[in-house]
């Protein structure tokens, strides 16, 4: 073992016993505590220990580099470094927090593309090198202070075929020779070629492009000299199993581009940056109802006119910033008579509303909803002072996701255990079986 996680960092969870007998008697000890309403989370690590070992058998030739920004809570951390990945970090801060446990400076990639000039420092100082540009202005910075990175070049791969398309950094293969021009005049160490897609509805072909483009811009780089020997295929890969395209589908797609595009024995090295694949549907959250009210909303009258009824929005104990907008907001009780509510979170903050429209019966305040999948982008990477603290985590792991961790790592098991019973070696990671994980809650919003 690696020494980053251990018994300790976690609950452990025998057979029959599941998260959601865990998270109950947490609610149990919290209605004891009349005055600890504040939400949580519960979090299966052993769905992230499958996550990981489906990642290693779809994409055998890609290393992971975990995102911090989707999720630095510290039980993942220590969890993803103990089987091996490394990790993308947006700042300082991330980049303290994961060397912190341990975590080696070549395991680290400063993903940002836009970095202040004070954590391009702190990183050279630290021995992180790898680091990505995608304009003159963020060259500049790096080649002035930091002399030893070594650079990838971000490019704006084409995503028309996302269903969902927004703003990305990124150059054009049109701007590609001038920046990697200006990089050598400048003596930066270009090594390799950057893209990120996104990840809403993104379709798997978009990867095929995207791989087609950076291929050219290899190219680029290595006509002017550059050693180009790494490849960033960024992130997008779905977190649930709910999506258009399935992780697999993707996987088979990207794993034909590099072989069409970068052959095995062309020397290139492939990483990806999957955050919401390895941490959304590993987290529960339980908020509870701290205040509600009964205002009136307006509703077409038959005849044609807006009457008034009355809504009912609810103010839950929520982190800062909410993502529960990905909770789909069903109501777990249809034949109870339901009201159209509201959800806020905290007062004045920026995520202070919620979700609007939801149908949910009517709730009292310490009522609990729990919502499932919320592992990304749903905790704070800090909380400054007399910001929204940050909820608490409960980590849970079953003894067999836990052996299958110490297998990964090659540990022997203790005296009595079977290696058979837990998992079995394949020639690309490891074929997991259903009961690895711990038994996931339930519908996406249910009430307690």
């Amino acid at each position: 073992m690696n020494g980053y996680l251990n018994e300790s960092n976690f609950t452990m969870v025998e057979e029959g016993f599941t998260t959601r007998d865990l998270l109950e008697n947490l609610l149990v000890e919290l209605c004891q505590e009349r005055d600890q309403q504040a939400s949580f989370f519960v979090a299966d690590l052993g769905d992230i220990v499958q996550k990981h070992l489906r990642f290693l058998k779809a994409l055998p030739r890609v290393k992971p580099f975990f995102p911090v920004r989707c999720n630095g809570s510290e039980g993942v951390i220590r969890l993803l470094a103990e089987l091996g990945a490394s990790f993308a970090c947006a700042n300082k801060a991330e980049i303290s927090r994961v060397q912190s446990i341990g975590v080696p400076a070549d395991r680290i990639f400063y993903s940002s593309p836009c970095k202040q000039v004070a954590h391009i420092r702190y990183a050279a100082s630290q021995g992180v090198q790898l680091m990505t540009f995608d304009n003159e202005v963020e060259l500049s910075k790096v080649a002035r202070s930091h002399p030893h990175a070594r650079m990838l070049l971000g490019i704006a791969a084409d995503s028309s075929l996302s269903a969902h398309p927004s703003m990305r950094f990124g150059t054009t293969l049109e701007s590609c020779r001038h920046l990697l021009e200006a990089a050598k005049e400048q003596a930066v160490e270009v090594v390799g070629i950057s893209f990120h897609l996104g990840s809403h509805g993104l379709e798997p072909q978009a990867f095929a492009q995207a791989v087609a483009a950076a291929q050219m811009a290899f190219e680029m780089g290595t006509e002017l000299g550059y050693h180009m020997h790494l490849l960033d295929i960024g992130g997008g890969f779905p977190g649930t199993e709910d999506t258009r395209a399935r992780f697999e589908e993707m996987a088979a797609v990207i794993n034909s581009a590099l072989d069409s595009y970068f052959p095995e024995d062309c020397g290139v090295q492939v990483v990806a940056t999957p955050g919401r694949y390895y941490v959304t549907s590993a987290f529960t959250l339980a908020a509870s109802i701290t205040a509600r009210e009964e205002v009136a909303t307006e509703q077409p009258g038959s005849d044609g006119r807006w009457d008034g009824g009355m809504g009912l929005p609810m103010f839950l104990s929520l982190p800062e910033p909410s993502s529960l907008l990905l909770s789909r907001g069903r109501s777990p009780c249809p034949e109870q008579p339901s009201l159209s509510s509201s959800l806020r979170g905290p007062a004045g903050h920026s995520e202070e509303r919620v979700a609007d429209g939801l149908d949910l019966p009517e709730l009292q305040v310490g009522d609990w909803l729990v919502f499932e999948d919320m592992g990304a982008y749903s905790i704070p990477s800090s909380s400054l002072p007399g910001e929204w603290p940050q909820p608490h985590v409960t980590y849970a792991m079953s003894r067999r996701a836990w052996k299958a961790v110490q297998l990964f790592q090659g540990k022997p098991l203790p005296a009595g255990d079977e290696r058979e019973s837990v998992c079995t070696p394949q020639s690309c990671g490891w074929e997991t079986a259903e009961p690895l994980r711990v038994t996931r809650l339930f519908a996406p919003t249910s009430i307690i």
